[in-house]
């Protein structure tokens, strides 16, 4: 599933103009010398099998973090409610987040957790 949201985040032209950076999984930003917006997306948990039918699981939930990094506060924003319109017609749900600001490196992060249940077959 996480390349699924690659794919669909990297297929989008606002998105792709806006992040120069490499869209990454587990892998968080340089802050000592950070230019641009960064895009970490984030499995918190492994896929876990949830509807059942006949003793055999019908579908897997997900549980995802979209991280968004940046200096220019005002384009992070932008960027991480750009994926969310992505991850909401994907047919995830938006779950907590949080929305900081470093005042030491003067970088903005925008987290936002998304949860999500696929049939298996349609993986």
């Amino acid at each position: 599933m996480k390349w699924k949201i690659y794919h669909a985040l990297k297929a989008d032209s606002y998105i792709t103009t806006h992040v120069i950076n490499e869209i990454k999984f587990y892998e968080y930003p340089p802050t000592d010398h950070m230019e641009g917006i960064y895009v970490v997306v984030d499995p918190l948990d492994v896929p876990c099998p949830g509807d059942y039918a006949d003793n055999q699981p019908l579908t897997d939930d997900y549980l995802f973090q979209v991280e968004v990094w940046g200096k220019d506060g005002a384009l992070v924003e932008l960027i991480a409610k750009r994926i969310r319109k992505i991850l909401l017609g994907m047919s995830f749900s938006p779950g907590s987040g949080d929305d900081q600001w470093d005042k030491e490196t003067k970088i903005y992060r925008y987290v936002q957790r998304y949860e999500g249940v696929f049939y298996i077959d349609e993986e």
